[in-house]
């Protein structure tokens, strides 16, 4: 017989966990924004008297996620035992104020200093954000939760490319860091004030996943390591970032450079694009992973799986067609696939771990994918782009989502727990 499960001693109500939702994803929305605004600024910074080449401009991505994947391990462990909204405040200070201070740079070693030491920040962010929603809300209500945590993404990252191009175009490059980091100063006392309940609080009756270790703190990650739906849930996850993050960074300047689209128009026109799209397939996403979870226990890497290779051929189509009339509605349409795993893929992570490694199981994963994706794709596009041409480097994106999109089909079909 069922039983239901009834929240620990300390769980908070359900109008705190709406507030807490609705401010975690506030900072995640400007978490993209400055994660991304730098994005539209390439074609600014090759011109500029900094002069860099594609390969530059694509280390400055790199710079930011390898400090970004050292420091979550570190932050993965202080999130599974001291005060998480602390954390989140500090994280939220310290990346809005290297964003603002990218805006003062003098050469390529002091703009890559300052976008690499928003890459702190966002660690402590990216790791413990997600940990903390899952102790606001149960297992069954996840997938939807983490869709709107992760609406976002594409919403924070088109408001970089939105906002970046157009102060750029009007203010300059400089200040273009200044818009987009400063306000986020105030959004770390804001995180201050977020409810921060016991580990568990919302998995009171719920059997730990199969093959789960006790083990916390540092121990946590070789339990990881021995972990099955956790390794393939990011395995897939890293080849899908791959994709992403190189699609991300180097779309505005394909739309400008090889598309002949205007500077303006390139990055409000991508950003349209990810905003729709992001909203719309990140939430499809959520509520269709969460609906067939009552029927296969592998619905969120059913979803996951399945929409990302449905993506590929629209995407491929996106980056050859000549036409806007054939290359935006394909590029609407791979979006819209691309973003529907977001949600159901990060809830498969967190309901694979015990409470007291979430927020360690968060950080792996973030070292993970980003040490095999968004770490080596837009350098990688950037000098395949100076070695040939930016037209056919951006090819890499659909492959990578095959990829991605095959590990997790396999992992559904096999079954993660066997």
């Amino acid at each position: 017989m069922n039983t239901i499960a009834r929240p620990a001693p300390g769980a908070v109500t359900a109008r705190l966990a709406a507030r807490g939702l609705a401010v975690l994803t506030l900072i995640n929305l400007f978490n993209y924004l400055d994660r991304y605004v730098v994005s539209s600024l390439v074609e600014s910074l090759r011109n500029s008297e900094l002069r860099l080449t594609d390969t530059q401009s694509g280390a400055l991505m790199t710079g930011f996620i390898v400090v970004y994947m050292v420091a979550s391990p570190f932050f993965g462990v202080l999130g599974d035992k001291g005060s998480r909204p602390r954390l989140l405040a500090l994280g939220v200070f310290v990346w809005s104020l290297a964003t603002a201070a990218a805006g003062l740079a003098k050469s390529f070693a002091s703009l890559f200093a300052a976008r690499a030491a928003v890459g702190i920040g966002e660690a402590a962010y990216g790791t413990i954000a997600p940990s903390l929603l899952a102790d606001y809300f149960s297992r069954e209500k996840r997938g939807r939760v983490y869709a709107i945590f992760f609406c976002a993404i594409p919403i924070g990252s088109a408001l970089g490319y939105i906002v970046g191009g157009y102060a750029d175009t009007h203010l300059g490059w400089r200040s273009a860091f200044f818009v987009a980091g400063l306000p986020g100063l105030l959004l770390a006392f804001l995180a201050l004030t977020l409810p921060d309940p016991p580990r568990g609080a919302s998995d009171e009756g719920e059997a730990p996943p199969e093959g789960a270790s006790t083990e916390a703190g540092w121990g946590s990650y070789l339990a990881l390591a021995k972990n099955r739906p956790f390794r393939i849930a990011v395995l897939g996850y890293a080849a899908y970032t791959f994709g992403i993050g190189g699609m991300a960074f180097w779309m505005p300047a394909f739309l400008e450079r090889v598309r002949g689209v205007p500077k303006e128009v390139a990055t409000v026109q991508f950003g349209l694009v990810v905003v729709v799209t992001g909203f719309v397939g990140t939430f499809a996403g959520g509520f269709v992973g969460d609906a067939l979870l009552k029927r296969t226990r592998e619905a969120y890497l059913w979803v996951s799986g399945v929409s990302t290779l449905v993506a590929v051929p629209f995407a491929f189509v996106a980056l050859t067609a000549t036409s806007p009339r054939v290359y935006l509605p394909s590029l609407v349409v791979a979006q819209l696939f691309v973003f529907a795993s977001t949600g159901p893929i990060n809830s498969a992570i967190v309901n694979d771990v015990l409470p007291w490694q979430r927020a360690a199981a968060v950080a792996a994963c973030n070292f993970t994918i980003h040490v095999l994706g968004d770490v080596p794709s837009p350098p990688l596009i950037g000098a395949l782009s100076d070695a040939t041409t930016l037209q056919s480097a951006v090819l890499l994106v659909p492959v990578a989502f095959l990829a991605g999109g095959a590990i997790w089909t396999w992992g559904a079909l096999t079954g993660r727990r066997t």
